[in-house]
């Protein structure tokens, strides 16, 4: 955040400062008596000659000095940021009333009025500084001779109306405004959604909140405007800055692959997919709730996706004729004597490895002896072939045979009679 520094000027005198509540001081006006025989002061500038009582008393009295002496002598008023003091000079103008009084004026100050001097003129100096304002949501500095807050924003004003003061945050926290709040009336903070009255405007923003009793936290906004009826208002906004973590899923990709040794329509998974993972990180910034900006600050892959890879048979399932040594008259269903004989245990093994609840990976066949649900049934089998018992897999295996021979088992079959 921005300070505020108000610019010193060199003065040979103890310069009133813009505090309402600084103390007015009578400043010395007594004109140095210059080294006798010398009336031209450094610099080029002439001094007034002081003359012993009697040869002045004489002069006057000469020249008819005692009107010339009145019309020259003058009381002002000087005004220098609110604090004023009266000043018996000589002077004929402000600029050298202004040098006799020790009060350097620099470029951007106002000086009102200007030339020639005259009795009873009141001589204000208003001190030039910067403060820092917030217009359309951008901040930058100014100058200005106003000294309240209230008076810098009436005449911002007339080029914006919704212009704001914005104060620094010092090293202890505090916040800082070049100008205090208001010569006369209340002040009001807004804080947290409430609005919060001081009596006495006649103080410092950091004042006004210490009265208001509000703390303030390490990123909070404090800035001064004027609200629509004229008073000034306070406005402390809540800043948050935290890290927000999310994170997003990474899909993987699939292909096959062809497997030569697997039959047509056959499947298997060579490599499982797994789900990448992303993670996030966001800055998000809050002001009273609402967010304001989103940062991203970390963005990592924290886990790579894989991609699945699935293998599809290419082989053409050969077909076997029927063997010499089937029956041909089977009998009725249910009597398998005449396949009691064959290796049926050979069989499961070259088919299922004698796993009879094995299924095959692309679910199509069951059991001991790769049964499809369809030829299951057809034998008088109910539900699924891999959830029956191996003694009745091998009886309805038999039943098949008596009905279509070993050309239903194309690859294994010809194990039932070795």
């Amino acid at each position: 955040m921005q300070f505020f520094t108000r610019l010193a000027r060199p003065s040979a005198r103890t310069r009133a400062t813009s505090s309402q509540t600084a103390p007015t001081e009578a400043l010395d006006v007594t004109t140095p008596t210059p080294p006798e025989g010398d009336d031209t002061p450094q610099g080029g500038r002439k001094r007034r000659l002081v003359l012993p009582a009697a040869v002045a008393a004489g002069a006057l009295v000469i020249g008819g000095g005692t009107a010339a002496y009145a019309q020259a002598h003058k009381t002002v008023t000087v005004d220098v940021d609110g604090v004023t003091h009266q000043v018996s000079t000589f002077a004929g103008s402000v600029d050298n009333l202004l040098t006799d009084e020790g009060i350097t004026v620099g470029a951007r100050d106002a000086v009102s009025p200007s030339g020639a001097l005259t009795d009873g003129a009141v001589v204000t100096v208003r001190s030039a500084h910067q403060i820092w304002v917030d217009q359309d949501g951008e901040q930058r500095q100014v100058w200005t001779t106003a000294l309240t807050a209230d008076e810098a924003l009436d005449l911002l004003a007339t080029r914006d109306p919704d212009v704001q003061l914005v104060a620094s945050r010092s090293s202890g926290g505090r916040p800082q405004l070049a100008l205090d709040l208001s010569i006369d009336g209340p002040a009001r903070v807004i804080v947290d959604g409430d609005m919060v009255d001081v009596d006495d405007a006649d103080t410092t923003v950091a004042g006004a909140l210490d009265d208001a009793g509000i703390t303030l936290n390490d990123l909070d906004r404090v800035s001064v405007r004027n609200d629509v009826h004229g008073h000034v208002v306070v406005v402390v906004q809540r800043v948050v800055v935290k890290d927000v973590k999310r994170v997003q899923k990474l899909e993987y990709d699939s292909s096959t692959t062809q497997d030569e040794d697997a039959y047509e329509g056959e499947e298997s998974v060579v490599t499982e997919g797994v789900t990448g993972l992303r993670l996030i990180v966001d800055r998000v910034t809050t002001v009273d709730g609402k967010e304001t900006s989103r940062v991203e600050v970390t963005n990592r892959i924290t886990r790579k996706p894989v991609d699945e890879v699935i293998a599809v048979g290419t082989k053409e399932r050969p077909v076997v004729q029927p063997t010499p040594s089937r029956p041909s008259n089977p009998g009725p269903i249910g009597d398998t004597t005449d396949a009691d004989s064959l290796n049926w245990p050979a069989l499961a093994q070259c088919e299922s490895g004698g796993n009879p609840s094995i299924v095959s990976s692309n679910g199509l066949y069951h059991g001991l002896y790769q049964f499809s649900v369809a030829t299951w049934q057809a034998v008088g089998g109910s539900g699924l072939p891999s959830q029956a018992s191996a003694a009745e897999q091998t009886a309805r295996a038999k039943m098949l045979y008596l009905r279509s021979g070993a050309g239903q088992w194309p690859v294994c079959g010809s194990r039932l009679f070795s």
